[in-house]
């Protein structure tokens, strides 16, 4: 049965039958059937080799049901994680922008092609799973708590990891800088126990430019959620920033005011986090 199997995957590999319905679905099924069997009861080294290699043809099958466009946006995003994790991998260069007495601290450095780029690190006292269910499951509650944003929309969701947002932040004091807008496409990955939610700005036919906002950019941005090494039950929490607000704003102010924002979100996502654990321990009692 397996070598018929086996011809069954390969015969997709022709144009011709990788467009009958179901046939791909059906090869799946058929060759992990048979490695199932064959597995027992204990696989073998080569067996893991094969079920590693027909789980990358079952993500490329899914990969091939998106529509062009979806897969430009699935492409985006992964390439704003991997710029992201690169830039954020490079420990040197970084300068001291502001430093709490709590800890948290803003440093930025300017990098080639990219412009000046933000990075808040602090602890929070929540666990990671917990964060990242308020901050990418309720993603469009964050108007809520976050005074700085007015509004989080999400226009499309593409699979599980990948989604096209529409942000609107909220005037600074003063009116410095007016409120702007923010077409992104995200994507949401976990890779063990560390989470990331990396972004930039795309392009979506639902959310022309709109009257009254500047429609500004960001380039590759990324938070990382990860357990603290000390204690599991706190997270280390790290938000790289790099944005491009368009109009005639001197950079003084620029720095001064996404430093101070960043600074800012972590204090209002504390409070928020608070907030929750104060309703669900009333919830229990």
């Amino acid at each position: 049965m397996l070598p018929a199997t086996f011809k069954l995957c390969a015969g997709i590999s022709y144009r011709h039958m990788r467009n009958m319905t179901g046939l791909r679905k059906h090869a799946m099924i058929a060759i992990h059937h048979e490695l199932n069997k064959l597995s027992r009861p204990g696989p073998s080294a080569w067996i893991n080799h094969i079920r590693r290699r027909s789980s990358l043809l079952s993500s490329r099958i899914a990969e091939e049901t998106y529509s062009e466009a979806e897969q430009c946006y699935v492409q985006q995003g992964q390439q704003a994680l991997q710029k992201s994790i690169s830039i954020l991998s490079d420990q040197d260069g970084w300068q001291t922008e502001i430093e709490s007495v709590n800890g948290d601290k803003v440093m930025s450095k300017v990098l080639p092609g990219i412009g000046k780029v933000f990075k808040l690190e602090v602890m929070l006292e929540q666990k990671t799973d917990e964060l990242y269910e308020e901050l990418v499951d309720n993603m469009e509650q964050m108007g809520e708590w976050n005074p700085n944003v007015k509004q989080v929309k999400i226009l499309q969701k593409i699979g599980q990891d990948t989604m096209i947002t529409h942000e609107v932040s909220a005037e600074t004091p003063g009116n410095v800088v007016g409120p702007r807008d923010f077409i992104s496409v995200r994507c949401a990955k976990r890779r063990g126990s560390t989470c990331f939610l990396a972004g930039m700005s795309t392009q979506h036919p639902g959310m022309p430019e709109q009257k009254g906002f500047v429609r500004a950019e960001n380039g590759p941005s990324c938070i990382v959620m990860r357990p603290s090494a000390e204690d599991p039950n706190k997270t280390k929490f790290t938000w790289l920033l790099s944005l491009d607000l368009k109009g005639w704003i001197p950079k003084t102010v620029i720095n001064r005011v996404l430093s101070q924002t960043q600074v800012d979100f972590a204090n209002h996502l504390r409070h928020r986090m608070a907030s929750n654990g104060g309703v669900e321990a009333a919830i229990v009692c």
